[in-house]
């Protein structure tokens, strides 16, 4: 713990002793005393992991620069977990697929799409993963979390996250915890996908904690494809995936440590040049990513549209 020292005040004239040199307050260390944690999200943890540089422009550089626009499948992804989080918020009675259309409607995000028409194709999309996920739910039963909170200490991180979905079922022993999340992306996803997820591993070793049952099936449910991908943890899966978020946190603070000495930032937190470039939020900014050819805001959606482009005559959410 470091504090301004209160000493060095004059005894005679009751002003303020001159500031040491540099206009710097002064710093009292405590020998023995433990470093401050590391407060992060898997979000956080996974910029650094990807790139130092994209850390850097979204969590040290202040004022931040300025991002790209929005990406149509981020607005693709955020409407259709909102829908999601909005069926399980309704009584189970109300629980029907005819609900959806509404619940879509009313939480979908416009941003990014490339005109009405792509626009429209996308939610006439989304509607149609969320029917057919929605019918291998129970409309009655109703998940310990939705878009929950978990947190935990350990001698270096301060975690947090929020989870799509945390699911109670029965265990040999008694209940057990499953992390579920949502997937709107890429196809493709398997077990191995679920295994090597440092997020749902964090969020199964802070859910355990929190609720104080065991929890270590996590699960991917890839809503474009009807799939589910999974993994079973043991304690020491989970504690090498803490191992690892704890070391990458240990980089992060080495690294602004080192710009706060006077480092060059650049050379403190370098790019990792790789086809993530052309999806940056910020390429324009970074003389590197500068150098991608850069991804239009829809491509992610029109690469992964469907052959069947909807009628023009279907409505454009958000719109009257």
């Amino acid at each position: 713990m470091r504090r301004a020292s209160s000493a060095g005040r004059s005894s005679t004239s009751g002003g303020r002793a001159p500031r040491p040199r540099g206009d710097q307050p002064e710093q009292l260390g405590f020998e023995g005393m433990p470093e401050r944690l590391f407060v992060c999200t898997p979000s956080k943890l996974g910029a650094y992991a990807d790139c130092p540089r994209r850390y850097r422009y979204s969590y040290v550089d202040r004022p931040a620069p300025q991002k790209g626009p929005p990406w149509a499948h981020n607005s693709l992804g955020a409407s259709v977990h909102t829908a999601l989080k909005n069926w399980y918020a309704l009584s189970p009675e109300r629980r029907r697929p005819e609900a959806l259309a509404a619940l879509l409607k009313g939480t979908w995000v416009r941003e990014g799409y490339r005109d009405d028409e792509q626009e429209r194709a996308a939610y006439r999309r989304a509607l149609g993963w969320l029917e057919s996920y929605v019918e291998t739910l129970e409309p009655g039963a109703d998940p310990l979390g939705v878009e929950r909170v978990v947190a935990v200490k350990t001698a270096v991180l301060a975690f947090n996250g929020r989870a799509d979905r945390i699911d109670s079922r029965p265990g040999p022993d008694g209940p057990e915890l499953v992390i579920v999340d949502y997937k709107t992306g890429r196809t493709g996803l398997d077990a191995d996908d679920a295994r090597g997820s440092q997020a749902l591993a964090l969020y199964a070793y802070a859910a355990e904690r929190v609720f104080r049952r065991p929890c270590r099936r996590v699960e991917l449910h890839h809503l474009p494809t009807g799939t589910v991908a999974a993994h079973e943890h043991t304690v020491e899966s989970l504690a090498r995936q803490l191992t690892r978020a704890e070391e990458t946190a240990r980089d992060i603070m080495a690294a602004e440590r080192a710009v706060a000495d006077g480092q060059d930032p650049d050379e403190a937190f370098p790019t990792t040049p790789g086809p993530r470039c052309g999806w940056c939020d910020y390429r324009r900014t970074c003389p590197v990513g500068a150098q991608a050819p850069g991804k239009e805001p829809w491509a992610a959606v029109e690469r992964a549209a469907d052959p069947v482009v909807a009628p023009a005559t279907d409505p454009v959410p958000g719109k009257d």
